[in-house]
């Protein structure tokens, strides 16, 4: 029964070790019990992730660790291509960037595939791209 519980505890400060360091939250301080309740339910659902793939490691790739493989899937990128049309809209391509074959080769590992790309959208006239909401995420070409 002791020794029950000491690996409970165990595993529980190896969780809060992983949700520190793994996966970068630190304590941000809010005043309103809606957004702290907010914070805490993103940070379980992503510890929940992070085991689940740890899990799915342990049967699939051994040898990788959770770490490992955020780190290849990280060079994976999403962008958004804007091109002005005649009638001063803007076609909105969004592309994931194709992974390099290291990065292929841990997906097969994984019994993992990227989804389709995007499909094209139209935006009004109005706005430009804003560069501000995700710094080198937009390409525009023309005018």
């Amino acid at each position: 029964m002791l020794w029950t519980r000491y690996i409970q505890l165990t595993n529980i400060e190896a969780a809060f070790r992983s949700l520190k360091s793994d996966l970068g939250l630190r304590p941000v301080y809010h005043r309103l019990e809606g957004r702290v309740e907010a914070r805490i339910f993103v940070a379980f659902l992503a510890y929940c992730l992070q085991v689940t793939l740890k899990s799915s490691l342990r049967n699939q790739a051994p040898g990788l660790s959770p770490q490992a493989v955020m780190e290849k899937l990280a060079t994976i990128q999403m962008i958004d291509v804007w091109i002005p049309t005649r009638d001063n809209r803007w076609l909105v391509l969004p592309r994931y960037t194709q992974p390099s074959q290291e990065v292929r080769i841990l997906l097969d590992q994984l019994c993992m595939e990227l989804p389709a790309q995007p499909p094209p959208r139209i935006k009004a006239p109005v706005t430009e791209p804003s560069l501000s909401a995700a710094p080198g995420a937009a390409l525009r070409f023309g005018r």
